[in-house]
């Protein structure tokens, strides 16, 4: 550990209070301050500092302490150039990871610090023209916020502790001056704005409306699986390119959305509240309530997984290039790798062998998931 030996010989400082300056020296000691490691070393600064008596009668301070420019400030035992250093590690990692940054570099400085360093932003006064409203999860399933946005300007306003009516209407009536509001479908949003902004105009963000585009797609699409797959098997130009939708696999998804729509079918018919049952299922009110007013057979559709087995996609190219007459299983092993195939030798051998007794499937043509429909 290294340490510095200095003391202030400035002007006389300004009273914190009345702003006169002093004139008498009321004391003299020594403060420790934490600076910047040097050489890798820590570095203690050894600072003598003057107590200045307030002259001024009307001045309820008597005595104050000279600060040194860029150095010092009041209540504070690390230098200003250490308390940036800290500010900088605390903002990019937060209070675990910073602490074990900082112990590596000779920094005394621990998780409580750290945080301690962070400084909440100014809100503004009104709200921005265009303000974001979305929800957030602190910790998912259990407690969320709100997290309010200026569009135009691309910048985080405030930061709700909830998701209620009441806390966003707060906020609104405090921060007036939103022309247009955009939100996502929570009703809560909507009542506080029909309450606290109602001449705001409401609009959907973009993420919601491709999603309620998507699962629209989504939806049209399982209904009408006959007739692109007979439009496939002609050969659709790029919808022959697109995954294969086959009959619904027993996978571990599709249990599970079975069981769910099952508890929450029973608990709503004994009369339990959707916060009740999101509550006693783990699940978000969204869930529970897409669960309770979605058919199971939509729910289905949705829950198949629609990715091809890992050798199916490459099976229409390993036929054509076996017939074209390239027969060697490491060949076409390298060759599917090259577009994309994860898996192993092991998985090829089994449908090289069917190619070879000529006993393999025609390969059959892809039809499209929604996602590239879209």
């Amino acid at each position: 550990m290294l340490f510095v030996d200095a003391a202030a010989c400035g002007r006389p400082p300004a009273c914190p209070d009345c702003r006169w300056r002093g004139r008498r020296v009321h004391s003299t000691y020594r403060r420790n301050l934490s600076e910047r490691p040097l050489g890798g070393h820590k570095l203690i600064v050894r600072l003598r500092v003057r107590r200045f008596s307030c002259d001024r009668k009307s001045c309820a301070r008597r005595t104050f302490v000279e600060q040194v420019g860029r150095l010092t400030e009041r209540y504070r035992r690390s230098s200003l150039g250490l308390k940036e250093w800290l500010t900088t590690v605390a903002v990019e990692l937060g209070g675990r990871a910073g602490e074990r940054l900082c112990r590596k570099l000779n920094l005394a400085a621990g998780r409580t610090r750290l945080v301690g360093l962070l400084e909440e932003p100014p809100a503004p006064g009104r709200a921005p023209r265009v303000l974001g409203v979305d929800e957030f999860a602190f910790r998912r399933g259990r407690r969320y916020g709100t997290i309010l946005v200026d569009v135009e300007a691309g910048q985080v306003v405030d930061v709700l502790p909830h998701r209620t009516s009441e806390t966003f209407a707060a906020w609104l009536t405090a921060h007036p001056g939103a022309e247009i509001i955009c939100r996502d479908r929570a009703s809560a949003y909507t009542k506080a704005i029909k309450e606290a902004a109602p001449d705001a105009m409401e609009i959907a963000d973009r993420w919601h409306l491709l999603q309620n585009l998507s699962g629209a797609v989504e939806k049209t699409c399982h209904q009408h699986r006959p007739c692109l797959k007979k439009y496939a098997e002609r050969g659709g130009d790029r919808l022959t390119q697109m995954p294969l939708v086959d009959a619904l696999p027993p996978t571990r998804i599709v249990q599970r959305v079975l069981q769910h729509h099952a508890e929450v079918a029973r608990m709503v018919a004994v009369g339990h509240p959707l916060s009740d049952i999101a509550r006693r299922l783990g699940l978000d009110r969204k869930t529970v309530r897409r669960y309770r007013d979605t058919g199971l057979d939509h729910l289905l559709d949705s829950a198949r997984d629609r990715r091809p087995e890992k050798l199916d996609a490459f099976k229409p190219f390993l036929q054509q290039q076996y017939a074209a007459g390239i027969t060697n299983g490491r060949t076409l092993f390298q060759q599917i790798r090259e577009r994309g195939f994860r898996g192993g030798y092991s998985t090829l051998t089994p449908y090289l062998r069917t190619l070879k007794a000529g006993t393999a499937p025609a390969a059959p043509a892809d039809i499209p998931s929604p996602r590239l429909a879209l």
